[in-house]
């Protein structure tokens, strides 16, 4: 069971196995915005002869890797699929082939993505943003064209700490030099195990390829792109890797009632907020690490990378038992009673219980109000454990239709008191209700991506091809100012540069001395800063870099 070891022993443990239980077995499906390295080469691939006329008949991307039901990864586990042939980069890049519009490839509406970004919206203020509207996106919305997306990689994404927070190093290092990138370009080719020198060698290949989104994987014993020339398979491996996690809102379907499937509003997004605390609290003080990024997917969801040094070195076993020691919520949305905790409950579970009770009562049972059709109060009954009780909620309800789901959570206790069940456990009725708690508030992870190094991970501040939004960091310390629709879109934020720039014109004379780099000229300001200050301070822990050699001594673009 989860959450029975005691205190003293870090989770971590050469023993964790035995302590911590095992996630369950890997689901067929992987997330979204992680794609499995085994067994796949550095080609890239297209559906072979594509049909002619409209590009909506091309195959989508996720078609052609094969990805049963679970579409949440765009990029499912690598592997050349079947009806798909392998090409040199040059053909890939044949002008006659690039009719595809990038926003067919990702035409599911159950696609990854989740959620905006943290930090201060667009215009700074987020009650001005609309109150519970959900974010609708336009099938046909072409949100990465290839020329805005160039403009993009040229004048605002953040390379240098980019480069910064991956080598952790001014100086390049093999952390970042062995390093996997995975590009997945604008005809919907995707191409694996490219590797850079540098972070500027890395900002020129992205300018040339112009992709659409890039992935980030391990840090490998060899360099990537000389894996072919290694005389034994196992001297290529992977050595580290960020421990990563991932929430996406899908896996909250069964919960949540204001939206569904890629669909978001503010309610909902309160769920990954929810998440974010917790997770967030227990790799602090559970697991004492400190340097933890929240990122926001671009449409429905957020990533955290913790890049402690510790996290880092974990093997595929301990980062299973991390995973496992975070997992409450286990089954299907066909399944029982999803939590079975023991009591006294762990540390962990107390503590996030106290973090939820009061997302509980505003954001589930006034916001959501789960219960309120007599299908759902049914499943509420279900998840008690007195019959009697049962009986006499049910009884009360049925007389009242209508009745809010605040006050048939309130008509619990109330019932309990007047002696509805002679036999009544209070004890039972106590776990109960706090079982109830957190399978509506605990987060629910997508754990088969925090437990293996080879997994890659979308990077911070690509573009979403569905939303145009830019997966920008979310600064914890403001979680709750976070407004999911107000992150900046990429065509925002090259007219927001147009605009700057044609109300600061001046003559060379007036000209401020310190010239502006283009983010700052955008709402993507906050974000770069604040990515800013999360990399000075892991450079400072890892290599005593002070934040005046970074300013002076680091790449400039």
């Amino acid at each position: 069971m989860p959450h029975s070891t005691s205190p003293e022993s870090p989770p971590w443990s050469e023993d964790e196995d035995s302590v911590l239980p095992d996630a369950p077995a890997a689901d067929t499906s992987a997330d979204e915005e992680a794609v499995e390295s085994e067994g796949s080469e550095d080609v890239v691939m297209h559906s072979a002869e594509p049909p002619k006329g409209s590009s909506k008949t091309y195959s989508k991307l996720e078609e052609l890797f094969d990805d049963d039901e679970d579409e949440n990864e765009e990029f499912p586990s690598s592997g050349i699929p079947s009806g798909a042939k392998m090409e040199t980069l040059e053909e890939v890049r044949d002008p006659s082939k690039e009719d595809l519009k990038l926003e067919d490839l990702f035409d599911d509406e159950e696609e990854d993505e989740e959620f905006p970004s943290s930090g201060l919206p667009a215009n700074g203020n987020v009650e001005s943003s609309p109150s519970a509207a959900p974010l609708q996106l336009t099938p046909s919305a072409n949100y990465t064209d290839p020329e805005v997306m160039l403009a993009f990689y040229q004048r605002v994404f953040p390379f240098r700490y980019l480069f910064q927070w991956l080598n952790h190093a001014i100086k390049p290092s093999n952390d970042f030099c062995h390093r996997e990138f995975a590009f997945t370009l604008q005809n919907d080719a995707y191409l694996r195990y490219q590797s850079f020198q540098t972070g500027d060698f890395l900002r020129k290949d992205i300018i040339r390829l112009n992709p659409s989104r890039f992935e980030i994987g391990p840090v490998y014993s060899a360099n990537p792109r000389d894996r072919k020339t290694l005389r034994k398979s196992t001297a290529f491996r992977p050595i580290s890797k960020e421990l990563v996690f991932d929430i996406d809102l899908t896996d909250y379907d069964e919960i949540r009632t204001c939206c569904d499937k890629a669909n978001i509003c503010h309610k909902c997004w309160s769920f990954v907020t929810m998440a974010i605390k917790v997770v967030d609290a227990a790799l602090r003080q559970d697991f004492g690490f400190g340097h933890i990024l929240w990122v926001y997917s671009g449409r429905r969801g957020a990533h955290a990378w913790i890049s402690d040094k510790r996290a880092r070195q974990l093997d595929d076993s301990k980062r299973k038992a991390i995973a496992g020691y975070l997992e409450v919520i286990k089954g299907g949305a066909q399944s029982g009673k999803k939590v079975n905790v023991r009591r006294p409950l762990h540390p962990h579970l107390a503590r996030s219980l106290d973090m939820l009770k009061a997302h509980f009562q505003t954001d589930i049972l006034e916001n959501q109000d789960p219960w309120a059709e007599p299908d759902k109060a049914e499943r509420l009954l279900a998840l008690l454990p007195d019959k009697a009780l049962n009986d006499a909620l049910r009884r009360k309800w049925d007389a009242a239709p209508g009745r809010s789901s605040s006050s048939k959570w309130a008509d619990i206790d109330a019932l309990a008191k007047t002696g509805a069940s002679k036999h009544l456990d209070t004890t039972a009725l106590r776990d109960a209700k706090q079982d109830i708690v957190l399978e509506y508030t605990y987060p629910r992870l997508d754990v088969e991506v925090s437990k293996k190094q080879i997994h890659l991970l979308k990077s911070p501040f690509v573009v979403h091809p569905r939303t145009g939004r830019v997966c920008v960091p979310i600064d914890t310390k403001r979680l709750e100012e976070f407004d999911p629709l107000g992150v900046p879109t990429v065509a925002e934020l090259l007219a927001e540069i147009d605009d700057w720039e044609r109300a600061n014109t001046k003559s060379d004379d007036e000209r401020e001395t310190k010239k502006l780099q283009d983010y700052e000229k955008t709402s993507l300001k906050p974000y770069v800063e604040y990515f800013k200050s999360q990399v000075s301070n892991l450079l400072r822990q890892e290599n005593g870099v002070k934040r005046e050699r970074d300013e002076g001594d680091a790449m400039e673009f």
